[in-house]
């Protein structure tokens, strides 16, 4: 089973040392936890309300702000106000979400790097399957027309389609990175314990689930691979990988001045992760949970396997929510630091001290504070908006959008 709440479950903290005998990790005091940083306290500002579970929103450079709403609607703030017609419905597309909780839906929305001047919009949404599958994942490119401000929802094409035998851990993050290639992150397809195949999918790298995939969406028909992926040209192995061993990166990110990508990664029952993730890794799923053993629960064997870069317990959060590197100008002292939160409302930030991250928190002074956090944006000056819920179910129209203003 997963996490019993509407969308999520993702990122994590603590620093880990591991003491290996012989490659093989024995659980587990290999884990130290570091002197925990000062409490960092900003004010923030309401963007917009009355969402339906906000799940990810772009900035397409005119003022305005584009969200999604888990339901299949992109939402337009303009001029500060929730405008009443969408940019685009997906509803006829996806399959409908259920009432309450719930991991499907539209999750993912990003532009092309040259939108200004072709106006192509990519999004991730969940939509029906034939056959033993719960349901498919599909990455689809929309053209926004010439003075436009409505998008037809049938003159998309579909750019990728992932079936899925469950109907959870969908990943569904879609991001350019800084090399113009468009990154995907897909969840292990679902269930528990990731027992889909002898080894998992997470570790099955003939597989696109339990991935981040790195495409070409400029050539091919409809997309090529990058011929500098790492698995090109390898037998049995998806060519279309980047990096593997992921339970559900819920959410990833760039940093705009380092380019490295960081990645929340949902854990099982005991553990958050958060990841920078390189070419070619394995992230350990599920082979490990975190820096710990998971299966097999001791003595697993640890070669190869890149460990995050901070992990917390279920004692302090229960689903990572990936963030950002903040480098805006409004807040000097997050600047370089990496802010994530857990989607039960806590929020934290990574800092780097020689080759260690060390995680401290972050407190919102102007906030309800029982909202449940499920994503956040970066606008193109760096600054950091927050997705919230104030409900589990993506029917109720109580989500909010907040700005981190200033300290």
């Amino acid at each position: 089973m997963t996490k019993h709440f509407s969308l999520l479950k993702l990122l994590g903290a603590g620093i880990a040392i591991c003491v290996l005998p012989s490659y093989v990790l024995h659980q587990s005091k290999a884990y130290q936890k570091s002197t925990e940083p000062p409490v960092i306290t900003v004010n923030v500002s309401q963007v917009a309300d009355k969402l339906h579970s906000p799940t990810a929103l772009t900035f397409p450079g005119n003022g305005d702000i584009w969200v999604t709403e888990q339901s299949g609607l992109i939402r337009v703030i303009k001029n500060g106000k929730l405008a009443e017609e969408p940019l685009l419905d997906l509803r006829s597309k996806m399959l409908k979400v259920n009432k309450g909780y719930e991991e499907r839906g539209l999750l993912g929305i990003c532009l092309h790097p040259q939108f200004k001047s072709n106006k192509k919009i990519y999004v991730f949404y969940s939509a029906t399957t034939t056959g033993k599958f719960d349901h498919k994942d599909v990455i689809a490119e929309y053209k926004l027309s010439v003075n436009a401000d409505k998008i037809d929802p049938n003159s998309g094409r579909i750019i990728l389609a992932v079936d899925k035998p469950d109907g959870n851990h969908d990943g569904g993050c879609i991001q350019f990175g800084p090399d113009g290639y468009l990154y995907i992150s897909f969840g292990d397809g679902g269930g528990q314990g990731d027992k889909h195949g002898d080894f998992g999918n997470g570790q099955n790298i003939n597989t696109l689930l339990g991935k981040i995939l790195r495409i070409d969406v400029n050539a091919g028909s409809p997309y090529n691979v990058p011929k500098s992926n790492p698995f090109v040209g390898k037998q049995d192995a998806r060519p279309e990988i980047w990096a593997y061993g992921f339970r559900n990166p819920y959410r990833f990110s760039f940093d705009k001045t380092s380019g490295d990508l960081f990645a929340g990664d949902v854990g099982q029952d005991l553990w958050e992760e958060v990841d920078i993730v390189k070419k070619g890794a394995n992230y350990g799923w599920r082979l490990m949970e975190g820096t710990h053993c998971y299966n097999p629960a001791t003595g697993c064997d640890i070669r190869g396997i890149t460990m995050p870069i901070t992990e917390y317990s279920h004692k302090e959060g229960i689903s990572v929510i990936g963030g950002y590197v903040y480098r805006g100008k409004q807040l000097p002292i997050l600047q370089s630091k990496y802010v994530f939160a857990d989607w039960v409302g806590k929020v934290f930030y990574l800092q780097k001290t020689g080759s260690n991250w060390q995680r401290g928190k972050i407190s919102f002074q102007n906030i309800p504070p029982d909202l449940k956090i499920i994503g956040f944006g970066e606008d193109q000056a760096g600054e950091v908006y927050v997705l919230t819920n104030a409900d589990t179910g993506p029917e109720n129209a109580k989500g909010s959008i907040y700005k981190i203003t200033k300290n």
